[in-house]
């Protein structure tokens, strides 16, 4: 007899649900759960270094926003083919919900939002970026669940004993393939990837010095790797670029080529340690940054240590 494993798609069902008049995506729910974990982590790693409690928020309401509407229109762009068509509904390139968003999209609008809230609140832009960097992959790996139950970002049909199943039924089931046919989970292999990022980059910080936007271009490093060789096999790529080859697995390169860049040239640039994460002549004073007065006088309490 022989025995076969696979993973199995959630039902349908499971990718939305009402409350009340409101219908709640699942996806949306990854999509959010994963900022908000981002958001934590990063305030954590900011604050022991310096920064006041609450300040990544105020960078954040800049960059989320801007940072979906970058990863949805770097999506359609990317995959017209979806969306303009004859009787295409126009309205389906606003409809997040039903998933699409694309990651490098994101980078692209959420570097202008940061940039935008680090001028506002006079954090460093870089001091930012190095926080963020194992928060992003934390909020990348949650987000990714979203895409399981959405049934898409699957690759090429396997016959590993891990492979995905896909209703045939479904809409991102592939015609020409037959019924029973299992797929690379690559939503999978994404959080994987992302996940031992994650660990990686800590691990990195406790061996050598990763500030002034060293540990960011180690996160672009890493993901620009991950998703060059996950979009290989991706049954759904992005439209071809130059070469034939995908736009994403180009993106991909472009994101190892800044990160390597970046960490060449903010190592010549900067090899003093970083002191602080504001901006010179913005640092708060430390009563801003513990939230209170060590007393009632109205003297200062001693600032926390870089850390």
């Amino acid at each position: 007899m022989t025995l076969t494993t696979s993973i199995p798609s959630p039902p349908p069902e499971w990718a939305l649900f009402q409350l009340g008049p409101l219908t709640i995506h699942t996806y949306a729910l990854c999509i959010i759960s994963g900022i908000i974990a981002a958001t934590i982590i990063t305030q954590r790693r900011l604050s022991r270094r310096g920064a006041q409690s609450g300040v990544v928020l105020d960078i954040v309401l800049w960059a989320v926003p801007l940072g979906i509407i970058g990863a949805r229109f770097y999506h359609v762009l990317t995959h017209s083919e979806d969306y303009f068509y004859p009787g295409a509904n126009l309205w389906d390139v606003f409809a997040i919900w039903d998933g699409g968003n694309a990651l490098y999209g994101s980078l692209i609008g959420g570097a202008v939002g940061a940039y935008i809230g680090c001028r506002r609140t006079g954090i460093r832009l870089w001091s930012f970026a190095d926080a963020l960097a194992p928060a992003m992959l934390v909020a990348q790996a949650i987000g990714r669940l979203g895409n399981y139950f959405n049934h898409e970002l699957f690759g090429l049909p396997t016959t590993l004993p891990w492979g995905l199943e896909i209703l045939q039924t479904d809409t991102m089931f592939p015609k020409d393939l037959p019924a029973g046919t299992l797929f690379h989970p690559l939503f999978l292999y994404e959080i994987i990837w992302n996940l031992v990022g994650v660990a990686i980059i800590l691990l990195l910080e406790r061996r050598i010095d990763l500030r002034w936007g060293r540990a960011f271009g180690v996160y672009l490093i890493w993901y620009g790797l991950g998703r060059s060789w996950l979009e290989a096999i991706r049954i759904d790529p992005s439209s071809d670029a130059p070469l034939g080859i995908p736009a994403n697995v180009w993106a991909s390169f472009v994101a190892i080529g800044l990160g390597i860049a970046l960490i060449v040239v903010q190592s010549r640039r900067h090899p003093e340690p970083e002191t602080s994460v504001y901006q010179e002549g913005r640092e708060p004073t430390p009563a801003q940054v513990h939230g209170a007065l060590d007393d009632h006088s109205g003297a200062p309490g001693p600032s926390r240590p870089d850390a």
